[in-house]
Parts: structure tokens; sequence; C-alpha cells
């Protein structure tokens, strides 16, 4: 078996003859401006730009592609006929959990605020703490739109601070949808971006929300119809957003969105940890041990997955 890595000494490490090795497989490596050439059988994918996926996509003989990101936009439709999509939610499912819980407690806080006020070196505690703004999760209403396995994950995070939890996703009745929406203080969008998601939180939805809510996304930045979001902000209706994704992204100098108050934006790194590269090299070891010894790996995407 040929496999296509990614070439960086993570994935290098994989053709050592000890415990960090795979054995029986034939690896090569794969950079912005080299694709080996010849047939193979797997590729993983990771880091490369969209040119070098389209090249890699078309690699005679491809049975699989293993993508270490949790979406698969990028490569869905890119395939060829017959050839397995296999994704890595778990890979990035904890660092992002943290990472929505994170900004939750910092907005609830006013971490955000305070942050700014010591930048102009202003002591900015509040005189009557009725007017703060300041609460705990304690009884919050959130609701996960995308409730997978990183929603999941979300859930078991709150529960020791009290809130209450509720998941929605394409399968739950659009009546149940509606009602969690309306009674919501957090919505936290961990959704891909499809034909049926683009856009679809916009004036007529924020409208239909809980006045002051806040909206959390660590999605998809094209859920969200930015111009909308930022006339929700000026007029209160909606309360603040924590935004690790954006519509557009990267997210340019001047936008308004910079300007908002209660507006806490992280530049797409909800996943990102320190040893992100080497668990990659080693969840992908793993994968590889899986087909090489006859199981099946995690992470198969099913034709027509249901968001």
């Amino acid at each position: 078996m040929r496999v296509l890595l990614p070439d960086l000494p993570e994935f290098r490490a994989l053709t050592q003859p000890n415990e960090r090795g795979v054995p029986s497989v034939d690896l090569d490596f794969y950079s912005a401006d080299h694709v080996p050439n010849g047939p193979a059988d797997g590729v993983v994918l990771w880091l490369a730009s969209g040119a070098t996926r389209d090249k890699l996509v078309q690699v005679t003989g491809l049975k699989w592609l293993l993508t270490l990101t949790a979406g698969i936009e990028h490569v869905q439709g890119h395939l060829p006929q017959g050839a397995a999509l296999y994704n890595a939610n778990r890979l990035h499912d904890r660092a992002v959990a943290e990472h929505v819980v994170a900004g939750m407690l910092a907005a609830g806080r006013g971490l955000h605020r305070f942050r700014d006020a010591q930048k102009r070196g202003v002591w900015a505690a509040p005189k009557f703490p009725s007017q703060s703004g300041l609460h705990t999760l304690e009884g919050q209403r959130v609701v996960i739109w995308g409730y997978g396995h990183i929603g999941k994950l979300v859930e078991g995070m709150l529960q020791p601070f009290g809130a209450k939890v509720f998941g929605i996703n394409s399968k739950t009745a659009i009546d149940l949808v509606d009602y969690r929406l309306a009674e919501a203080d957090w919505v936290i969008l961990l959704l891909p971006s499809t034909e049926k998601t683009h856009g679809m939180v916009n004036a007529e939805l924020l409208g239909k929300l809980k006045r002051g809510v806040w909206i959390s996304n660590q999605g998809r930045g094209n859920l969200i119809v930015t111009d909308d979001l930022l006339a929700a902000l000026h007029s209160g209706q909606v309360g603040g957003a924590v935004l690790d994704v954006t519509d557009p992204e990267p997210l340019p100098t001047g936008h308004p969105l910079w300007a908002e108050e209660n507006v806490i934006i992280t530049p797409h790194i909800a996943s990102t940890t320190g040893d992100l590269v080497e668990r990659g090299a080693r969840l992908t070891r793993d994968f590889l041990l899986d087909l090489i010894q006859g199981r099946e790996p995690e992470g198969k995407v099913e034709a027509g997955r249901v968001y």
C-alpha cells in the first residue's frame, strides 16, 4: 500500500523502524510545490492549498482520503468515484469544545471589556453590580446547533456550571428548533458550510431570538450574514458574539466587527494546540495500522450525511 503524507518531520517519523513507524506501508511525501509521481492507494490531506489538493485527489488508483480536519466541504465532490472519505473530528473535538466554553466564560465575566480597559490604563470596576452586565452560566439556556461529538463535549463541560443545554440539528423538528432558539441565552454554531446552512443566521432569524442573546460561532463564517449580525448588535437584539470564524475570512483590517465592544474574535484557531501536528501524525499512524490489520478506521464519512 502506497500512501502520500504531508512533508513534515512528524509524518516523516512514521517511516522509522520503531514503535513510531508504520510497517508494510510505502510512505511518500508531498509539499506545496511537489506531489510525487505514480499511483497511490491513499492520501492524508492536511495543510495543503487548493491547488495541491486538486493534484492529490487526481492521483491514479486513489481508494481513500483522510482529511485531518473536522470539516469536509473542501474535499467533498472532488474525490474520484468509489474513493472513501474519512475525517478527523477526534483530532480537534476537545480543543474546539474548550474554546467554546472559554469564550462563554470570558464573555459572562466581561474579560474582553476589562482587557480593553487595561490597554487604556483604566480601572473599570462597575459602580452598580446590577448594571455591570456580568453573570455566571448558571441557569443560562444554551442551544448547540450542530449537536455532534463536539457539541456533546461542550454540553458535558457546561454541566458543572449549571447551564441548561439543548442540542438541535437537521433531524430536530422545526417547531422545536424555533422554540429552543427563541428561549436561548446562547446560540452555539457548530455546523459545516453547506447549501442549507450558508447564511442561515440572517436578520429574520436573529429577530426571532431573545433580545440580548449571545452568538458563538466555531463552525464556518458564512453561517452568519455579517451585516445582519452587525445591525442586530447595534440595535441590542444581539448582546454579543464570540467568533472564531468570520465572513469574510480573514477579517480585513478596518472591518466594523473589529470595533464592536461585545464581540470576541479569534483567528480560526479553536482547534489549535501546540502539539497538533504531532497528534495528527499519531492519528495517521493509528489509521494506517487499522487499515493494514483489516479494521475499519474511525471517521468514515457516509454518503448523504445529515447535519
